[in-house]
């Protein structure tokens, strides 16, 4: 998901099917040596260390290099834009970049292939990247040879978003003569089920009005992942070879799924937004809610005035008994484990994740920054900025890792699940016959990527 604030805004969450690409060639097949691999590795120019960069150039832009050049005159930065295939085949050439772009969850697989650097020696004596100043988004990069969560950090998160939480528009709300929902207090799936019903708006057998949009073209692993978490449930085993679907918690959020494309009131498989996002529509006044992390909030910084009278953020919500507020990406960036180098990559690390690219990032509303000295300069001048960002810190409590084996990556989960819950929201299997046939096959995947890992 390209995150930056010059892109497009509606791709952010792409990493669904975006930054997962390199870990799925990783598990599906060999690296692509036989691929041209083209510039990486070390070099220099002049005395200068060449420093060879994979970043989205929206992202790590011109400025940045240029600012980043003028206080490290010894280093001289080789952009190449974000391309994962071109990755691959620079990993296995043996002459990687020494700074690559990556999300945190997700970042399962590198590690445990030993691609990735520990950065715990770093961080260590870093004064700028505390350990002590991460959120806790960034334990999604830790790995210690059997989970994430816990071990040394294989990268860092320069901004990020809960998820699962909820932007609603108040107007459409009182329209409907449907009470709003809490900025402080979650409800539950069920609840959002039925108030999606009555806030849509139906004609000529068509949706005019969606009630609820859960991205659904962007994947549905990130909310079923939560809801199942949030009853308590699993989605793998102790050592991350195997999951079951064919759980009571994980049945009832593929019913939920069911219920809701059925529902007609979400886009869905059954109806999918032409753009193939919630962005437009919500903009539009014709989505009530739409489940988006506190990023979604940099979308109506230019918006009409009545459009930003009307926004609202609400908590993640509960399937369960336990809140949780999971991100399901956590862009950021790592450093190849075969980089010539390290320390100049240290260099830009500590520049990107906690200088002023970092700063400029967190001031914009795009995103929550990796940084908890950094939390208080999020915009707040808005009423609805304001109340975002009180629903954001609250949230904090309940951010939890999301599942990541390292047999089986993201881009697996949507497309097993894409084609099994449609098959069930067409009613030409049952749940529970969808909810088996998503074991089995993930599994299969599971046992190839432990095959070939080891």
């Amino acid at each position: 998901m390209p995150d930056g604030r010059t892109q497009v805004p509606v791709n952010r969450r792409r990493f669904l099917t975006g930054s997962a690409l390199l870990a799925s060639g990783a598990v599906a097949a060999p690296l692509l040596a036989s691929c041209d691999a083209g510039s990486g590795g070390s070099g220099s120019d002049n005395g200068k260390t060449t420093l060879t960069v994979m970043y989205a150039s929206n992202e790590l832009t011109k400025e940045h290099i240029a600012a980043f050049e003028s206080r490290n005159p010894d280093i001289k930065i080789q952009l190449i834009e974000n391309d994962e295939a071109r990755l691959n085949a620079m990993l296995a050439s043996g002459k990687p970049p020494d700074f690559v772009r990556g999300a945190a969850v997700g970042s399962a697989n590198n590690n445990a292939r030993g691609l990735a650097a520990d950065l715990d020696p770093y961080l260590d004596k870093s004064t700028v990247l505390k350990k002590d100043d991460l959120l806790p988004v960034n334990d999604n990069w830790r790995w210690d040879g059997k989970r994430i969560g816990a071990g040394p950090y294989y990268g860092i998160t320069k901004d990020w978003s809960q998820d699962a939480t909820l932007w609603y528009n108040k107007a459409l709300f009182a329209q409907a003569k449907v009470p709003e929902l809490s900025t402080t207090e979650p409800v539950t799936y069920d609840q959002l089920l039925d108030i999606a019903r009555r806030l849509a708006v139906q004609k000529d057998g068509k949706t005019v009005t969606y009630g609820l949009g859960i991205e659904w073209q962007w994947g549905l692993s990130g909310p079923l992942f939560s809801m199942v978490l949030s009853q308590g449930g699993r989605i793998y085993n102790d050592d991350l070879t195997e999951t079951d679907l064919t759980t009571a918690e994980a049945k009832r959020a593929l019913q939920w799924l069911v219920d809701l494309a059925q529902s007609g009131a979400a886009p869905s498989s059954l109806n999918p937004l032409p753009d193939g996002a919630d962005l437009s529509t919500f903009m539009a006044g014709r989505m009530a809610v739409t489940q988006d992390g506190y990023w979604y909030g940099g979308n109506f910084i230019k918006a009409p005035a009545d459009l930003q009278a009307n926004i609202r953020m609400a908590p993640a919500p509960v399937m369960g008994n336990k809140r949780v507020s999971p991100c399901y990406a956590g862009q950021g960036a790592w450093i190849p484990a075969k980089s010539k180098n390290k320390d100049a990559a240290w260099k830009l690390m500590e520049y990107f994740m906690a200088g002023p690219p970092a700063e400029e990032r967190a001031t914009s509303g795009w995103g929550l920054p990796a940084l908890k000295s950094l939390l208080p300069k999020l915009p707040q001048e808005q009423p609805y900025q304001k109340e975002a960002y009180l629903t954001a810190q609250a949230e904090l409590a309940y951010n939890v890792p999301m599942p990541d084996s390292p047999y089986v990556t993201t881009a697996n989960w949507i497309s097993t699940l894409n084609e099994y819950v449609d098959q069930a929201v067409r009613k030409t299997i049952t749940v529970d016959v969808a909810a088996q046939k998503v074991t089995d096959d993930v599994n299969k995947l599971l046992k190839q990527g432990k095959d070939r890992i080891g």
